[in-house]
């Protein structure tokens, strides 16, 4: 019996797919459960205290509104499952508050956000292309001087090495496709800002890097529909298998993919689309 096939790709799954087919299996095909990690919790509060940042009028932009934004985030998760459950106490519960403020203060060392004009925060856009569904959440749209797109994605993470660079702005290219698809208007610029370096890598999207992202996305569907078929997901041994949830079912770090629950409903966990794309007001 074949194994469903994802309704969506979006730039996680297509950098998951490509990272380790097996782990992309077990997420998104099984749905198996993550625990949640200081990493990912961390990034969650320092995204949310900038998406706060930039609703606030530009003068008030400021590095103690930023902590502040953080702070008041930091109270409200407090209760949530993502926090709760990495049951952090003492020292290392200080140092991820102060690690989440000084990516906060990062921020302000790569731009200032007062001359940011920003035209949508955590966008939930999903488009077709190609018959593929392609979904993905832009951290930040905004226009620049000359009123031309600027997609902006936040990593909280470090900065990949000039090996991994071309692979982490694929990412940010398929939200260029995005809005294009979307708006009729390629985006001039994507940028990805490293918070924990503090380091800016930014890209000008051309008609050459929009047709090798097309063609990248069709053979990653192509690639995971043939996969589902054949119930052929291989794992990749990598750096990556240090932080993986599911070493209890790789083979390649002796798991027992026997152990696997009973696979999930694809239809049912389908997350509802969105598109907040379509209401934004692109005025300069």
């Amino acid at each position: 019996m074949a194994f469903p096939v994802p309704r969506s790709l979006s730039p996680s799954k297509v950098s998951s797919f490509t990272d380790c087919a097996l782990a992309f299996r077990y997420s998104a095909i099984d749905r198996l459960p993550e625990p949640p990690s200081p990493a990912a919790t961390k990034g969650t509060l320092v995204h949310t205290a900038l998406e706060r940042l930039h609703l606030l009028p530009p003068a008030e932009r400021t590095v103690d509104a930023g902590l502040a934004l953080l702070a008041a985030a930091a109270h409200e998760l407090r209760s949530a499952p993502d926090y709760a459950d990495l049951c952090l106490t003492g020292d290392d519960e200080a140092a991820f508050h102060d690690e989440a403020a000084t990516l906060v203060r990062n921020y302000f060392r790569l731009e200032d956000p007062r001359a940011v004009r920003a035209i949508g925060l955590e966008l939930s856009l999903e488009v077709e292309v190609d018959g593929v569904t392609l979904r993905g959440i832009i951290d930040r749209l905004e226009l620049d001087d000359e009123g031309e797109l600027v997609v902006t994605d936040y990593k909280t993470g470090g900065a990949p090495s000039t090996q991994y660079e071309r692979k982490r702005l694929s990412g940010v290219h398929i939200y260029s496709l995005l809005c294009e698809q979307l708006l009729g208007r390629r985006p001039r610029t994507v940028q990805l800002l490293y918070l924990r370096s503090p380091l800016a890598i930014l890209t000008e999207p051309t008609d050459q890097s929009t047709r090798g992202t097309r063609r990248t996305l069709g053979a990653v569907w192509q690639a995971v529909e043939r996969a589902c078929e054949r119930e052929d997901f291989r794992p990749k041994r990598s750096r990556l298998c240090d932080y993986c949830a599911f070493h209890a079912y790789c083979p390649a770090v002796g798991g027992d993919p026997t152990l696997v629950p009973h696979p999930a409903d694809a239809e049912a966990a389908a997350l509802p689309a969105t598109d907040g794309v379509r209401q934004l007001e692109l005025a300069t």
